[in-house]
């Protein structure tokens, strides 16, 4: 035992790390042991984990494309998952997969020659804003291109929900029964 510079037997000389010696009694380890218990209990009440911190990630269908995947086949996986979390569409994953399909080849960054169309569906360009803004929550933070597969699956399943059917919200049905 070393009685360091207070020449009390019970103060013990404690080397941390970096080489420095610090005094410490028994008594004062149990205090600093209370505080760093309670500093680790209350931190976490004081200042909350942010989404990106906790790990939460915002919005229904939040998929990786895997290793090795198509661009097609992950585009299925998003269309079937937007079906599965928002609601069954008339025909199904099935028949939204083929209306992708034929719209844009299942590339979620198609566009029509023109322009004028967009992505998985190919929604009109100039309608885009509108129908992102009412068919997605803030909450979700969902990118707003409609050239983002995620975003342009869940927007197409509930705008076809809301508006009872593909006919009803502007897709031909033909050849995808």
């Amino acid at each position: 035992m070393d009685r360091g510079r207070t020449g009390c037997a019970a103060t013990t000389r404690v080397v941390d790390g970096a080489g420095t010696g610090m005094l410490s009694s028994p008594p004062m380890r149990a205090r600093r042991l209370v505080v760093a218990a309670a500093a680790s209990v209350l931190f976490p009440l004081v200042f909350p984990p942010t989404t990106a911190s906790a790990g939460y990630v915002p919005g229904p269908c939040h998929l990786h494309q895997r290793e090795g995947e198509t661009v097609q086949a992950f585009a299925k996986r998003q269309i079937r998952c937007a079906v599965r979390e928002l609601g069954e569409v008339p025909g199904g994953a099935r028949r939204a997969i083929c209306i992708a399909k034929r719209e844009s080849g299942l590339v979620p960054t198609a566009s029509s020659p023109t322009g004028r169309y967009l992505g998985l569906f190919q929604h009109a360009k100039t309608y885009w804003p509108w129908r992102y803004d009412t068919y997605t929550r803030p909450e979700w933070e969902l990118p707003e291109r409609a050239l983002n597969g995620r975003t342009n699956a869940i927007v197409t399943v509930r705008m076809v929900r809301r508006l009872g059917g593909w006919q009803a919200a502007g897709w031909r049905i033909r050849g995808c029964t």
